[in-house]
């Protein structure tokens, strides 16, 4: 096997954030978090999705003003906004004092304006950006969404260099030297369902998640339904770090949340698609640390997921052009 790789992670994982609660309540609790993860020796903490806020998507709204509050603008001027604000920038710096890149998500407007009639246009995202010195090249940021965001939109590289979108935001980002710790992992930044393939070698999957533990419209008891989604989310983990031979960090908000359950469960799986750590509450504030090595992602790949010597693209036609399902007609004759 290649020379170790190593690098200390951790998740952050979050009780709920109520509607009531203020972004000062909730930066408190993030920063507490960062300076547990600088006590444990960790060099990059994920955060997990839409960290500054509620879930407001949850709730049905139909007041522009009243969903506006909850988003950060940015613009093709100032595309990483998000980090000068009062909600950001103290995790900047104190990142930047204690050494320690982050993944962050939150909700972001994008206004442009048009060159030929002037109108100005507002587009909402579900955004991800990672963070790691200096201030003046955050490396990457990727987004997208469903009712309140628009979906499939990619910004990677530096803020000179605007990559074309790509299906479903996956595209692994490579860390330059300036990456604080010398590793450099490649690296997907992904939100809710890991279901991914890995044709460009990422070593490294962040994800982000907020995920109900019950719904009463579904079958099922409370308890039966966290059970069922409890299985499905180590399933999906663990299948998708074995299946692409990457380490998988996965980050979750858990407990009540405006009287909605969360299921928690933030976990770090490795390439053979183990849980390495895992968290031990499922309704508070809590760090989840492993010091993984990256070179472990080439055991799988050098074997039974040796994608150049076994995927056959030519015989994958279905796979490429049909969205939906299609089932294929029964035979012609009774059994």
């Amino acid at each position: 096997m290649a020379s170790p790789r190593t690098i200390t992670v951790a998740a952050a994982q979050m009780g709920g954030n109520q509607l009531q609660d203020s972004r000062t309540q909730i930066l408190d609790r993030m920063l507490k978090l960062m300076d547990q993860a600088a006590e444990a020796g960790v060099r990059l903490l994920a955060y997990l999705e839409l960290d500054l806020t509620t879930i407001f998507a949850t709730q049905y709204m139909t007041d522009p003003d009243q969903i506006a509050q909850y988003f950060v603008p940015a613009s093709p001027s100032d595309p990483y906004a998000v980090l000068s604000t009062p909600h950001a920038r103290p995790l900047v710096e104190k990142a930047n004092k204690l050494g320690i890149d982050f993944y962050l998500g939150f909700e972001e407007r994008w206004t442009t304006t048009g060159e030929g009639d002037g109108k100005t246009t507002t587009t909402d995202y579900n955004t991800t950006i990672y963070y790691s010195e200096p201030l003046e090249d955050p490396k990457a940021f990727q987004q997208m969404e469903k009712r309140y965001f628009t979906r499939m939109r990619s910004h990677l590289g530096d803020a000179d260099l605007q990559r074309p979108a790509v299906a479903g935001g996956m595209e692994a980002i490579r860390t330059t030297g300036q990456y604080s710790h010398r590793v450099n992992p490649k690296m997907y930044m992904w939100r809710t369902n890991p279901h991914r393939l890995n044709p460009q070698g990422a070593e490294l999957v962040i994800e982000g998640y907020n995920t109900m533990a019950w719904a009463p419209q579904y079958r099922g008891t409370p308890v039966e339904q966290q059970s069922l989604a409890d299985f499905h989310h180590r399933l999906s983990c663990q299948a998708g770090s074995y299946q692409n031979g990457l380490w998988g960090l996965h980050v979750a908000k858990c407990g009540d949340e405006n009287g909605q359950r969360l299921i928690g469960g933030s976990m770090i799986v490795d390439p053979l698609g183990r849980i390495v750590a895992e968290a031990r509450t499922a309704d508070r504030d809590e760090l989840v640390v492993a010091t993984i090595d990256l070179a472990l992602c080439r055991r799988p790949r050098d074997r039974v997921f040796n994608f150049e010597k076994h995927r056959r693209l030519e015989h994958y036609g279905l796979a490429g052009r049909q969205v939906g399902l299609e089932e294929i007609p029964l035979l012609g004759r009774s059994i």
